[in-house]
């Protein structure tokens, strides 16, 4: 009887054994936004996703010594996927804010970029005075829909939110906004495009706690030991170069925040 206990232990050891080593080498699921977000994260003409941060991603899995999948999500059910285990991270330019640090946890922040105003650039605007009267667009669920309606409620816009980043910029090539509010570094890229030659960057929004501070690897709030080793690869591929050469190349500049 000691004998076939032994054994039934045995062999469930190496079960429990076989099956932690499986459960720990599953890839990792990297969230990021269904909708393209060039230059951070978008397909290529081969229809694999690539970018600054997808690239940066790959990048700290490495790091990590685990293997990555990309896995879309639209942008406004990322949260709650993270929180429901169809996705381990969220890298898509997700700013630190207390908000969001209530039900989820992040690394430390990689970059930093502050919000930018776009309009025509035949358009004389002051800012935030010479909004009154004017339409500006901008993408929900996003920290400058949050500076947006803190702080422009008291100065005459009309903002409409958008579900998408392109619906924002299509609307305002096709004069449905006057103005539009983004990341500064996304729309340094789209007023680089052929249809946006007549618009420009008007002004880059202040700091505020809207925007947090910085942008983080949003991940479980209860995966402490994945977010040790997250931050452990944040800081070795900024460290070593790998951050800024990704952002020189995608982005022309070097948005990584060096501790």
């Amino acid at each position: 009887m000691k004998s076939k206990l032994l054994l039934v232990t045995a062999t469930l050891t190496a079960f429990l054994a076989t099956s932690f080593h499986a459960q720990a080498e599953d890839p990792i699921q990297i969230g990021i936004s269904g909708e393209p977000y060039p230059p951070f994260t978008y397909k290529a003409s081969s229809g694999e996703w690539t970018g600054f941060e997808v690239d940066l991603a790959f990048a700290i899995c490495e790091q990590m010594g685990r293997t990555c999948e990309i896995a879309p999500t639209g942008w406004s059910g990322i949260i709650p996927s993270l929180n429901d285990g169809r996705i381990d991270l969220i890298m898509n330019s997700m700013s630190i804010t207390e908000q969001r640090q209530e039900v989820i946890d992040f690394s430390i922040p990689y970059y930093f970029t502050p919000g930018a105003y776009v309009a025509a650039t035949d358009r004389d605007l002051d800012i935030p005075d010479g909004l009154d009267g004017l339409v500006l667009g901008v993408q929900a669920a996003t920290t400058n829909a949050n500076y947006a309606r803190r702080a422009l409620r008291d100065s005459g816009v009309d903002i409409r939110i958008y579900d998408q980043a392109e619906q924002v910029n299509a609307d305002l090539l096709s004069s449905r906004l006057d103005v539009i509010l983004a990341d500064q570094i996304a729309m340094a890229q789209f007023i680089e495009r052929d249809e946006a030659s007549a618009f420009e960057i008007k002004d880059t929004a202040p700091r505020h706690e809207a925007y947090g501070e910085g942008i983080g690897i949003g991940l479980r709030q209860d995966d402490d030991a994945l977010e040790r080793d997250l931050n452990a690869a944040v800081r070795t591929v900024i460290n070593n170069g790998t951050c800024g050469r990704l952002s020189e190349e995608y982005l022309g500049t070097d948005v990584c925040v060096y501790e």
